[in-house]
C-alpha cells in the first residue's frame, strides 16, 4: 500500500485552497472508491485531506421549487432512504440501491459516487499493459483487447472504458447540476457537462480540476420526475457493475407521452443522453411497444461496437424500452 499522511479539514475555503497548492493532496470521504484506486496503484496521493468534518455539506433538502439539494457528503444509503427523494424522484433512490453492497452504500458519499473511476480491467489492474488513463501516451489495451464492458458510443482511439456509476446515470437523466467551490469562487455544472468524453485526454474524467470541491447536486424540479424509473442488467444480480442500464422518467397524457428523459449507462465514457430517442418519443403511446423500440432506435445510428460488446446495441434499447415502460406505468 502507497504511504500516505492524512490531515482533516474543518474549512471548506482552507480545504480548497490546499488541494489548489498541493498536486500531491486528494480529497477523502468514504473512501470507497479512492483506496482501491491505491491498492491498484491507479492513484498514488502523497496526502489525504478528510473533509467529513466540513459543515452542512451532508444534508438533503427539499427546493422551494420542488426539486432537491443532496449535499456531496450525503451517504449513499441516506439519499436512498430518504422520503423526499423516493417520493419525488424515485430512480435516484433505485439507482442507489442498485449500486454497491449495503456495508458500502453506508460508507460511500455523493460526491465519491459521481467522481469514481473506471472499472475498466487494464487500468484497474497494475499488469503493465498499455492504459492511457494511468499512463498518458501508452495506448489503450482494451480498444483491440477484451472489450465486452466497454462503450459503444464516443470512444475514441485513446480511450474506449465506460464510466461506472449508477446514479450518475439518474442524476444526467434528470438535468441534474453539480455545484463545485474552487479557487475563484462557486460554480454550476450541468451535470451532462461534468463527466468528459475521453477524447485525447482520457485521463481526464470530470470538468472539476486542482482545488475543485463538490459541495452539492442540485435536482431541478421537472413533471417527469415521480413517473421515474432506473433498470440495471448485470452478469450477477448483486455487487456488480451494470453491462448496460437505463434512467428512464416520463410525463404522459394517459398512456401517451408528452415528454421522456432517458440516459444510459454502460454504454460510454459518461451517462448518455439519447437526445434523438427523447424528441421521437413524444405522442407515443407506452402501450405501443414496436412505437416505443422505433423511437429508441433512433439514437443508436451512430453507435460504435467493439469486437466483443455489439451485443449491447440491442440490450441497450430492449433495456430503455422496459425503463421507459415502468416508469410510464407510475405516472
Amino acid at each position: 500500500m502507497h504511504p500516505f499522511g492524512l490531515s482533516r479539514a474543518d474549512d471548506p475555503a482552507k480545504a480548497v485552497a490546499a488541494h489548489a497548492q498541493d498536486p500531491q493532496l486528494a480529497f477523502i470521504a468514504g473512501g470507497t472508491d479512492l483506496i482501491g484506486l491505491m491498492k491498484d496503484r491507479a492513484a498514488l496521493p502523497d496526502r489525504l485531506l478528510d473533509i467529513n468534518g466540513l459543515p452542512d455539506m451532508a444534508r438533503i433538502e427539499v427546493l422551494p421549487d420542488g426539486g432537491l439539494r443532496i449535499g456531496a457528503l450525503a451517504r449513499m444509503s441516506d439519499v436512498a432512504a430518504d422520503a423526499a427523494v423516493r417520493g419525488r424522484f424515485p430512480v435516484i433512490a433505485e439507482s442507489l440501491l442498485f449500486a454497491a453492497s449495503g456495508q458500502l452504500r453506508n460508507m460511500a458519499s455523493m460526491g465519491g459516487n459521481i467522481m469514481q473511476r473506471t472499472r475498466c480491467a487494464y487500468f484497474r489492474d497494475e499488469d503493465d499493459l498499455p492504459c492511457n488513463k494511468r499512463r498518458p501516451g501508452s495506448g489503450c489495451s482494451a480498444l483491440h483487447g477484451l472489450n465486452r464492458n466497454h462503450a459503444i458510443f464516443g470512444w475514441s482511439d485513446a480511450c474506449v472504458a465506460t464510466h461506472p456509476s449508477d446514479v450518475a446515470v439518474a442524476l444526467a437523466a434528470l438535468d441534474a447540476t453539480v455545484v463545485v467551490r474552487g479557487p475563484a469562487g462557486e460554480r454550476a455544472i450541468p451535470f451532462t457537462d461534468f463527466h468528459r468524453l475521453p477524447g485525447d485526454t482520457p485521463e481526464r474524467d470530470t470538468a472539476v480540476g486542482r482545488g475543485d470541491l463538490i459541495i452539492s447536486i442540485e435536482v431541478p424540479a421537472c413533471a417527469e420526475g415521480r413517473a421515474s424509473h432506473y433498470l440495471k442488467i448485470r452478469d450477477r444480480q448483486s455487487y456488480e457493475f451494470a453491462l448496460v442500464s437505463a434512467a428512464a422518467a416520463v410525463a404522459s397524457d394517459g398512456r401517451r407521452i408528452r415528454s421522456a428523459r432517458l440516459a444510459l449507462g454502460g454504454v460510454a465514457h459518461k451517462p448518455w443522453r439519447p437526445r434523438a430517442a427523447e424528441s421521437a418519443l413524444r405522442g407515443v403511446s407506452l402501450e405501443d411497444r414496436a412505437a416505443l423500440e422505433s423511437a429508441i432506435a433512433t439514437s443508436f445510428t451512430d453507435a460504435r461496437p467493439l469486437e466483443h460488446n455489439a451485443f449491447k446495441i440491442e440490450l441497450a434499447q430492449r433495456v430503455a424500452v422496459r425503463a421507459l415502460q415502468t416508469a410510464g406505468a407510475r405516472a
